[in-house]
């Protein structure tokens, strides 16, 4: 049996969560998530964090130990050089995680969810059978970081611009998610692209 393996991608804020969460609760699909291996990736006590620490200092990590994100994120998403070292410290840790996850499924798991904001950055797709980019406009983009993540204007673009063009993902994914409207909009285009299937 070939395994459906949808990889889930879509620029910041686009709404990659939210139709992760409903695969998984909808359509009770297994859900591997790049985020929460990249953020195990830098635990407290681990190689990449201390890596991390010896490069910017004391100030890379919060009284508690772990990694001050926001500190990390304002050098790292200013300066390409500087993003492109963290992420070589932490996709091939991200990349193994994924190969680990797909091998411990259970047999009849004949589709899996592969949440990876990242997926062409990190050069990802070669393990997923598909492509699912959930897209919106840039100025809903932009609205959604604001109330989330309570970022500047400044911050917000420096995040945007850290990552591939929203319509170059568009131009290669196998189905487009439109998230300009209404949640329930957003999930029929997931039904119908799970029918499919």
């Amino acid at each position: 049996m070939k395994q459906r393996r949808i990889g889930l991608t879509g620029g910041i804020g686009t709404g990659k969560s939210t139709v992760a969460r409903y695969l998984a609760e909808r359509y009770g699909l297994p859900v591997l998530d790049a985020d929460i291996y990249a953020r195990e990736a830098v635990a407290i006590g681990s190689p990449i964090l201390g890596a991390i620490a010896a490069r910017y200092g004391p100030g890379a990590q919060l009284a508690d130990g772990s990694l001050d994100r926001r500190r990390i994120g304002e050098i790292v998403f200013h300066d390409p050089a500087e993003r492109r070292w963290l992420e070589q410290q932490i996709h091939p840790y991200v990349r193994q995680r994924f190969h680990q996850a797909l091998e411990t499924l259970p047999e009849d798991a004949a589709t899996v969810v592969l949440a990876i904001p990242l997926l062409f950055e990190a050069g990802l797709t070669g393990l997923v059978s598909e492509i699912w980019v959930v897209a919106c406009p840039l100025a809903e983009q932009v609205a959604r970081l604001k109330a989330r993540d309570r970022l500047s204007d400044s911050q917000i673009v420096a995040r945007i611009a850290s990552q591939m063009d929203l319509e170059q993902k568009v131009a290669q994914a196998d189905v487009v998610l439109d998230n300009s409207q209404t949640p329930e909009a957003l999930y029929a285009q997931v039904d119908q692209h799970m029918a499919r299937g």
